[in-house]
């Protein structure tokens, strides 16, 4: 695989997308690949703040702001993305703007109006979104072995299996870039095994 990509690592809570892409940034590294990760949220800046204050119920936000606030993350880093691909650097993104099109999209705010958005805003479709499918149940054991308190997200089963039943649809569809879904149940060395194959590694 040569850089100048964008390889999106998703799922919902707990699947795994944070210790894949860490995996997959050594690797590259190790080989050689020039490669740069990015989080989503971002927590280390004050959009993502507001975020973390979100999904801890400290306040409500409606679909409408919701969006916005997560899209307003990716906006903020789309020059220095360019900037990586033109350096032929592969961007592996943990999450990404296809996140928001299923927790917001789900949350009601309309999926032709976040495209729009992302056409009018430019933000770049990735080369490949690499979807880790799980159950709720996993997702939430998964969580509480990380941490006690859980978010808002991660603590509601029944919105985790919606969720998860709406990124299907935009897998199925092949919305904003071309998916690829990996069972995320497996032990993290076949996930990332997999995840090589899939990028021809």
């Amino acid at each position: 695989m040569k850089g100048g990509r964008i390889v999106v690592i998703d799922g919902i809570d707990g699947a795994g997308g944070e210790t894949q892409s860490k995996l997959l940034l050594k690797f590259l590294k190790d080989k050689g690949i020039p490669a740069v990760k990015l989080t989503y949220p971002d927590y280390s800046g004050p959009i993502g703040r507001l975020l973390h204050e979100y999904l801890h119920k400290k306040f409500e936000l409606s679909p409408e702001m919701q969006f916005l606030l997560y899209s307003a993350d990716y906006v903020k880093d789309q020059e220095k993305i360019k900037k990586l691909l033109k350096e032929g650097k592969t961007v592996i993104c943990d999450r990404y703007f296809t996140s928001t099109l299923a927790y917001q999209g789900l949350r009601g705010f309309p999926l032709e109006k976040a495209l729009k958005f992302a056409r009018m805003f430019g933000i770049r479709k990735p080369d490949i979104v690499i979807f880790l499918r799980i159950s709720p149940e996993t997702s939430i054991k998964r969580k509480y072995r990380e941490k006690k308190s859980l978010d808002r997200n991660e603590s509601d089963k029944a919105f985790l299996g919606r969720v998860s039943r709406f990124y299907e649809g935009l897998i199925e569809k092949q919305v904003f870039g071309k998916w690829v879904a990996l069972d995320g149940e497996k032990s993290i060395e076949k996930v990332f095994e997999e995840i090589r194959k899939v990028l021809g590694m």
